[in-house]
């Protein structure tokens, strides 16, 4: 089941430049996973120490914040967009 997975701006050195990469996966963890295996890196940028989201990242599958969904359970349709966005803050 390939997915496109939209890579922000800050991360696109990970995929060689690309705004979008498509990857295999029916859960965002398995989108997550396979994303790495082809683009090292993104892991560490985006799971804290237990494996869980950072804090910092959200994670849109269609137009869906995964955690109000099933967060790295969500299943990702064949033909979805994953989309990465850093959280932004300020004042």
């Amino acid at each position: 089941m390939a997915v496109t997975v939209r890579i922000p701006t800050t991360l696109r050195p990970l995929s060689g430049g690309n705004a979008t990469v498509s990857v295999e996966g029916a859960t965002l963890a398995e989108v997550l996973k396979n994303l790495d295996a082809s683009h090292p890196g993104f892991s560490d940028r985006l799971l804290d120490d237990n494996g869980a989201l950072r804090k910092f990242v959200n994670v849109f599958v269609s137009d869906d914040d995964v955690r109000y969904l099933d967060g790295l359970n969500t299943a990702v349709p064949a033909g979805e967009t994953v989309s990465i966005i850093p959280a932004v803050a300020g004042g």
